[in-house]
């Protein structure tokens, strides 16, 4: 007798708007779960995987009443397939993100090729450690190293800039391989694994394996297939992508920078990398040890109030010292009367001066602002009109390089406009600044040295960065320009003073995490300074002075910022208080969508009174770009103290609400923002 498992299959879709799990015929084969296969849809053809199913005869003949059942038309590379703990990953975040399975999948996996070039994968060189472990550091890894077998647990290195945390996140690594297991190494940007790499090769005996957008289709195809068939330990290193690689002996996975958002994804699925790591490392009874100088606020309350027993504080620098740090107000030179001042717009006085003798003495500087570009925008004088980009409102930034106007949110651009579009005058001002008008002043002020820019205007591959990073550390480049990817666990050896511009607008924006990410920035920002000298400075101009959050970073107050922001959090029901999730709506037809979402609003809070659920329902609101691409975006905010609560609220949403089929909808849980 033919079992039903063998004539039949159930199918996650690789299709929006289909149902999650579909049934087809499998023509007397038996296709195991986590088979990628293509099944036909409609008039089409879908990409798929197979799922774990326990359909009866019952009701096979219950849905061939229905429909005439199809059967599975193709099978991809095997070994490709997904294992089991891979498929219970994959389902647990479906059901955690409210996100269609099959999609999930195929959205993760790497581009399959039937012909892959070669690629050479990395060996590492297993040389001795260049240091031993210090005082604060050896007591910190003897005690996750006696728990390494001891299954899952989470760990937390809270440590400054330069104390030492690789060298922890090393040695624990090397008593993992001992064992012949592999480790997962999560950075949450691209920027940081060319440093990453060369250290675990220098120290590490066994394949180094990197993970993320800057390498080829043919070298991801062949890390997923050393995975499948490799019986040795490996290292894996990535972005939050990499959390998908199969690695079936995981011994250990790590988190660095865990507090970094480039950890959450906007588009597609809106998981976060570091949560889907600490379930991957659950799923595998293996630990998972985050790392920080400054912790995300969630992580922080969480480890000091109920896992203290797993929280390591490093609070001295292995080397060097903490760089001392001044505010210029720049109230008291805002008017900007004379030649010279704007000329070296918008840097103070003070703060070229610095940077003149730092560079006297042979030394580097970094110089930083949070915006690209030459100005922040164009507008006329005469009739006051603003260039915008029409697919959003947002105003256009201008690159004087290039000689264009462009839009930070759209494809849109065009070249820089002689007259007004409005009034005909010829005379347009340029207002704000980012990195390539600091990049011009610095030019025209230190014309014998050699000022370049390190964004992602100039940066817009692997071989570039390495190309900046390398010319930077041979003393080829004087002076870096650079946004927030400068910020982030770069080791400068000749850098002593740094120069931070544009943080007012981080303290400005509307949103509840705007203190915590400025502070995470500016301390991240002047780890960059000091790491081999005690004789350092971080010079911060702004329009703020009185900020409290100014009083934290001068005093290099190692968790008093916490303290002092989970205040208002609670008072507001914030996370780490609440937990949160967003729907995000658009459609072109912005009234007809407003109207509809405010119903499903009311039905919503309807559903919760009567279930006697504590949740609170924000909006619709516009998002903060209402506008994008002639698609209108509004959103709703979703708020309780029980995750449950909000999963039975979206679950409701997703499945029972009344929307227009034409309007675009996004469910974000543990969103970074609800503007």
């Amino acid at each position: 007798m033919i079992e039903l498992n063998e004539q039949y299959c159930q199918v996650a879709v690789n299709y929006p708007g289909t149902e999650d799990i579909l049934t087809y015929k499998t023509q007397g084969v038996f296709l195991k779960p986590g088979t990628l296969v293509e099944v036909p849809l409609g008039r089409r053809k879908a990409k798929g995987v197979i799922v774990p199913f326990n359909l009866t005869q019952e009701d096979i003949d219950s849905i061939e009443a229905k429909y005439k059942l199809k059967a599975v038309t193709d099978l991809f590379d095997p070994e490709f397939a997904l294992g089991e703990k891979e498929l219970q990953l994959y389902q647990w975040m479906s059901k955690y993100y409210h996100y269609n399975l099959g999609m999930l999948v195929w959205d993760s996996l790497p581009k399959i090729l039937k012909r892959p070039r070669e690629v050479q994968l990395e060996f590492g060189q297993n040389e001795d450690f260049e240091f031993e472990l210090n005082e604060w550091q050896k007591p910190i890894f003897e005690t996750i190293n006696s728990k390494l077998e001891s299954g899952f647990d989470r760990f937390y290195l809270h440590g400054v800039t330069g104390s030492g945390k690789t060298l922890v996140y090393l040695n624990l690594i090397k008593e993992v391989m001992k064992k012949g297991k592999s480790v997962l190494f999560l950075l949450p940007e691209i920027n940081l694994t060319p440093q990453f790499t060369e250290t675990f090769k220098r120290f590490l005996d066994c394949p180094i394996l990197t993970y993320h957008s800057g390498v080829t289709a043919s070298h991801k195809n062949a890390v997923w297939k050393h995975l499948k068939k490799s019986d040795r330990p490996v290292m894996v290193m990535g972005v939050r992508s990499s959390v998908f690689l199969p690695i079936e002996n995981l011994g250990l996975v790590i988190v660095d920078e865990e507090h970094d958002n480039s950890f959450k994804q906007n588009d597609r699925c809106p998981y976060n990398g570091r949560d889907v790591a600490i379930k991957k490392a659950h799923m595998h009874s293996c630990p998972v040890v985050m790392g920080s100088a400054t912790p995300s606020l969630e992580n922080f309350y969480t480890f000091t109030r109920d896992k203290r027993d797993n929280y390591f504080t490093m609070e001295q620098r292995a080397a060097g010292g903490f760089p001392t740090v001044e505010l210029l107000d720049c109230r008291k030179h805002g008017d900007k009367k004379r030649n010279e001042d704007i000329f070296q717009w918008p840097f103070e006085q003070k703060s070229l001066d610095l940077l003149k003798e730092a560079l006297d003495r042979k030394e580097q500087v970094l110089v930083f602002v949070n915006r690209l570009g030459f100005a922040n925008y164009l507008q006329c004088r005469a009739c006051g009109y603003k260039f915008e980009d029409p697919n959003t409102g947002v105003p256009l930034r201008y690159f004087k390089r290039k000689n264009i106007l462009s839009s930070g949110h759209s494809d849109y651009q065009i070249p820089m406009p002689e007259i007004c579009l409005d009034c005909g005058n010829m005379n347009l001002l340029q207002k704000g600044f980012g990195t390539e008008r600091l990049q011009e002043v610095l030019t025209q002020v230190f014309p014998d040295k050699v000022i370049e820019r390190f964004d992602r205007d100039e940066i817009t591959n692997l071989e570039k960065l390495e190309d900046k990073l390398d010319r930077f550390h041979s003393g080829e480049i004087d002076v870096f320009v650079g946004t927030q990817m400068l910020s982030k666990g770069h080791n400068f050896k000749r850098v002593n003073l740094v120069l931070i511009l544009g943080t007012d607008s981080m303290l400005n924006f509307p949103d509840f995490r705007s203190m915590e990410k400025a502070y995470q920035m500016l301390v991240q920002i002047l780890g960059r300074s000091g790491r081999y000298s005690e004789e350092a400075k971080v010079v911060i101009q702004t329009l703020l002075p009185e900020n409290p959050l100014f009083d934290f970073v001068l005093k290099h107050s190692f968790s008093g910022f916490y303290e002092y922001e989970l205040a208002p959090r609670e008072i507001g029901m914030f996370p780490p208080y609440a937990k949160m999730a967003g729907i995000h709506v658009s459609s072109r037809h912005r009234d007809k969508m407003v109207s509809q979402l405010s119903f499903e609003v009311k039905r919503l809070n309807d559903f919760c009174s009567k279930k006697g659920l504590e949740v609170q329902i924000f909006g619709p609101t516009p998002a903060m770009i209402e506008r994008r691409a002639n698609l209108f975006t509004w959103s709703v905010a979703i708020m309780s103290k029980d995750v449950n609560s909000i999963h039975q609220v979206l679950h409701v949403f997703k499945n029972y609400n009344q929307l227009d089929k034409s309007f675009s909808v996004k469910l974000d849980v543990d969103p970074y923002s609800i503007i």
